[in-house]
């Protein structure tokens, strides 16, 4: 029975955010509002059991690190940033985040990014791939470099990488509506298959 009372509700809140297709409406509405909703909670608990309370909750409490004041202090300030005659207060741990997170992804995209990324451009030019590589990343390049003006020899060079870029944008963007096609035939699959039984 409740299996079934489940059902009937993913069915209709599907039905609700299909309706959009015609024009926005109050089951729309309600179905987003029910969905961020949801989410919300969902990622406040989440957080408060799975993040809060075993890195800073416990260890600060019960175990006595001091040090975790630091990190809690941080946070109160963030929170500051809803009361406006003391919001400024929250710039202070937004800096810090910032500067913290820039320095230590600065460090990691260099390794994984960067520096693979380049690995993989240095190959030998011993078959149409490789050259297509090579020509494909060297204009790419070329078409951002603003120092010298794109006239000539350069300005070629530079519409070829935006050729190139073209492809690679019109790519993602297609492996982009792949996936929500996708997500589109499992949801209709599950009305046709689970609701209604005609599949």
């Amino acid at each position: 029975m409740i299996h079934t009372i489940g059902i009937w509700i993913a069915a209709l809140l599907t039905l609700c955010i299909f309706s959009f297709l015609y024009k926005d409406n109050p089951f729309y509405r309600f179905a987003e509002h029910l969905f961020v909703g949801v989410s919300a909670g969902y990622w406040a608990m989440y957080s408060w059991y799975n993040v809060l309370l075993p890195n800073l909750g416990r260890p600060l409490f019960m175990e006595h690190r001091l040090i975790l004041l630091i990190p809690l202090t941080l946070g109160i300030l963030m929170l500051l940033r809803l009361f406006p005659k003391i919001g400024w207060l929250s710039r202070w741990p937004l800096a810090f985040i910032v500067g913290m997170t820039s320095g230590y992804y600065l460090v990691t995209f260099l390794q994984t990014n960067a520096l693979a990324q380049a690995r993989a451009t240095i190959v030998p030019l011993n078959n149409i791939n490789n050259v297509i590589l090579i020509v494909g990343v060297a204009t790419g390049l070329l078409y951002f470099f603003f120092s010298t003006q794109h006239k000539g020899a350069v300005g070629v060079s530079a519409r070829i990488g935006r050729m190139f870029l073209m492809v690679a944008f019109g790519a993602s963007f297609g492996y982009t509506v792949m996936a929500r096609i996708s997500l589109l035939i499992g949801r209709i699959y599950f009305l046709l298959e689970e609701w209604l039984h005609v599949i």
